[in-house]
């Protein structure tokens, strides 16, 4: 072999090394597609919403009264626990649960003879509060609407805003989750759908908060929110789920 050809030998002898090592490369490089786009994965977020209505009413009210001696007290206080026992049993509630009765001093200042300030006791201050539950709850609500009575039998009768539960949450946390995680999936498919893909499988699921708020709100918190003062409800349940791609 003369030393013309040797410099053409050598060039062929790169070129097919590099065309190797091209072909080498791309094959390492699809390998590793290959292996990347077994493992991709897609993270959706799935929801379900329930309308429920309240099946579980809880009313509050306290009733006062004041008087210059502690036995006076006690004996005005009897008198309008008496009317107010009798306005709830009108009312075809009997189970109603009262308090224990909350003693105050009412304290008044004066000056003595040398013109100091003292304090003394000027009279009594007994409180009792009352709490109605029941399952009917427009009885609870009538109830609460009705309660100005006992101010015009001369009660100083003071209600709260009766809170309106939903106690089988429980119960429909658990199917709406199935639901929000379906809901996951779906939306998943289409996505993947539109980039010529499919699902392989559920790796993992997270339980967003557990919202239950007046119909119609759009409110929501961090902590969840779980709202007492609508009968109409809406129960919204959030999962994040992530699926493999095919």
């Amino acid at each position: 072999m003369n030393s013309s050809t040797k410099p053409h030998l050598l060039g062929l002898l790169a070129g097919l090394f590099l065309a190797a090592a091209l072909v080498l490369s791309a094959l390492l490089v699809s390998r590793a597609w290959l292996k990347i786009a077994e493992t991709q994965n897609i993270v959706v977020t799935g929801s379900a919403r329930r309308a429920v209505r309240a099946d579980l009413a809880v009313w509050r009210g306290m009733f006062s009264v004041e008087a210059d001696t502690l036995l006076e007290a006690q004996q005005r206080l009897k008198v309008d626990l008496g009317k107010v026992q009798a306005f709830l049993t009108a009312g075809g509630f009997t189970n109603s649960i009262f308090s224990p009765i909350n003693i105050q001093e009412l304290q008044a200042t004066q000056r003595d003879e040398l013109g100091f300030i003292q304090q003394r006791t000027s009279g009594y201050r007994l409180t009792q509060n009352v709490e109605v539950r029941s399952s009917d709850v427009d009885r609870i609500t009538e109830l609460n609407q009705q309660s100005t009575v006992l101010v015009e039998r001369g009660v100083l009768f003071t209600p709260l805003p009766p809170q309106y539960l939903y106690t089988r949450a429980g119960e429909a946390k658990i199917e709406m989750l199935a639901e929000a995680t379906q809901d996951a999936r779906a939306r998943a498919e289409q996505i993947a759908a539109q980039g010529g893909r499919s699902l392989q499988t559920l790796r993992a699921a997270r339980m967003g908060v557990f919202q239950i708020t007046p119909v119609h709100s759009s409110d929501t918190s961090a902590e969840g929110l779980n709202d007492t003062t609508s009968l109409e409800k809406t129960i919204l349940s959030v999962v994040s789920a992530t699926f493999s791609l095919k």
